[in-house]
């Protein structure tokens, strides 16, 4: 069979379905195997040996009980800037570039705020520099 596209998402022809699945924004490995289960499709097939039926029941499946890709997408964002109007802790953290979910910040959130290293004497001078 040709590519298999659900949801606007090409998914890979070589890996298993149930390992498919979860590249659609929206649909984890649970929900993949939920999914599966609920169309009757064997989780070990490839995706390149699904027939065209299948992939029908795994499509429609999916457009009817998830929210996926550009709608979820879109849910998300409006759910964070609805936060960072009212002005809750979590909207703050989101405007000041923070973790938002209660991770310690002292040490580690790196990739949150950026790579910003600033350690206690990266600025010394060396002792045998004049001052």
């Amino acid at each position: 069979m040709a590519l298999v596209r659900i949801a606007g998402v090409t998914l890979p022809q070589q890996k298993r379905i149930e390992a498919a699945l979860p590249y659609i924004f929206g649909v984890g490995w649970p929900g993949s195997k939920r999914i599966l289960a609920a169309v009757k499709v064997d989780p070990n097939k490839r995706t390149s040996e699904l027939s065209e039926p299948e992939v029908a029941r795994i499509r429609e499946f999916i457009e009817k009980n998830y929210t996926v890709e550009g709608a979820l997408r879109q849910q998300v964002s409006s759910n964070i800037k609805l936060q960072k109007e009212i002005g809750s802790y979590v909207g703050i953290r989101h405007i000041r570039g923070l973790p938002v979910r209660g991770q310690r910040t002292k040490t580690n959130s790196r990739t949150r705020r950026g790579n910003v290293r600033k350690t206690a004497g990266s600025g010394r001078k060396s002792s045998a520099e004049k001052t």
